[in-house]
């Protein structure tokens, strides 16, 4: 009977303990890794790099960048080439490399597209073959680009070319001075507009003048470049009179050109990345406030009454769409939607046509160049202040 008693206690016991050891109401401790990694935040699952000019070449391309950056967080990898990204394409080619080091990211905007684009694509590529590339304002042979890039964003420079004439015109303009240098006049399209333009100007009485200036990534640089642009255009007002209209093929000119045209009475019909953030403010000295950084309303509003203290409207013009900043935006959210699947493989126009009206806030007047399904040319009507 012992026996039988101690044997029923034996099994009491064990019971006992195995309901111990069962599971209970009590919450995870701080070092349950079960709990805690579902309440840390997910890291992206993709990034897309983006790439531009510095602040002294690209202001606008730079500030856009940082843009997407503070909206999609850790989602974008920000890089710049250098400002002599003629004489250092390595570097630009080492500055993308780094970027796709990174196996999380997927895709690559670069606005603009210097020389130095295809030789960085090419290496990435060796490494990376699936690295999505979309370029705007490429630099290089377009018909290469074509081939080498997803998706390409222009500026219709060639429809410009007539569109430039005329509107110069029509702002009272009798005469049109174009500055470049010859490296930007060796770019395929930048030559054909200007031979359009030339050819549009004859045709309708508009006296064209070309002058040659400084390169900015020459010896003298950015100011080199602006101080002749200073000096130039009271000489040429002097000569040709103040319906004397003025464009130029580079960035670095844009801001003391329409200093000089303003305060010497001339013509500025457009700048040659058309957008009302591009020189214009600095130029004309607005101070942009903080919680109004990317308000289109305020600073055309700004633009308006600073061109009509200073005694020059309707002769100061630009368009109202920041082209450069919309193929940053576009191209990033444009790759974005790829990456996650919505758009109908690489190259989705009408995926990216919505986008691109999105941003603009209306129809978009987009063609392809030449057969090219891939390679997108934008063109807007102008805005006159």
């Amino acid at each position: 009977m012992l026996k039988k008693m101690l044997v029923l206690l034996l099994a009491l016991a064990m019971v006992f303990s195995l309901i111990g050891c069962g599971p209970t109401d009590e919450p995870a401790s701080d070092n349950d890794q079960g709990e805690a990694k579902n309440d840390e935040p997910a890291g992206p699952e993709f990034k897309i790099g983006i790439m531009t000019g510095t602040v002294s070449q690209g202001e606008e391309e730079f500030r856009k960048a940082q843009d997407m950056k503070s909206l999609l967080g850790d989602m974008i990898v920000t890089a710049t080439y250098p400002d002599r990204f003629m004489q250092e394409q390595e570097t630009t080619i080492t500055n993308m490399m780094a970027m796709a080091s990174d196996p999380l990211v997927k895709a690559i905007v670069m606005v603009q597209a210097v020389p130095g684009a295809a030789a960085a694509i090419d290496k990435v590529r060796e490494v990376r073959p699936d690295m999505m590339f979309i370029l705007g304002a490429p630099a290089e042979d377009p018909d290469m680009l074509a081939s080498k890039a997803d998706i390409i964003f222009e500026t219709n420079n060639l429809g410009r070319g007539y569109q430039i004439v005329e509107h110069a015109q029509a702002m009272g303009a009798e005469v049109l001075v174009h500055y470049s240098f010859p490296r930007h006049m060796s770019i395929e399209f930048l030559a054909q507009r200007r031979d359009l333009m030339k050819k549009r100007a004859a045709e309708i009485g508009l006296k064209f003048v070309e002058i040659d200036s400084p390169d900015p990534t020459g010896d003298a640089g950015v100011p080199g470049t602006q101080q002749f642009i200073m000096e130039d255009i009271p000489r040429a007002i002097e000569e040709f009179g103040v319906n004397t209209a003025f464009f130029g093929t580079n960035c670095a000119m844009m801001e003391p050109m329409i200093k000089q045209a303003i305060e010497y009475g001339g013509i500025f019909p457009v700048q040659c990345c058309p957008s009302p953030y591009h020189a214009l403010p600095g130029a004309l000295g607005i101070e942009i406030p903080e919680d109004k950084k990317g308000d289109l309303d305020f600073i055309l509003t700004a633009i308006k009454d600073e061109v009509a203290e200073r005694g020059a409207t309707g002769r100061v013009a630009t368009w109202p769409v920041p082209v450069n900043m919309m193929y940053i935006e576009a191209g990033v959210l444009y790759a974005k939607a790829y990456l996650e699947g919505e758009t109908e493989g690489r190259v989705d126009r009408d995926k990216l046509v919505s986008i691109l009206e999105k941003i603009a806030g209306g129809k978009v007047d987009l063609t392809n160049y030449a057969d090219h399904e891939n390679f997108f040319m934008y063109m807007s009507d102008h805005i006159i202040f």
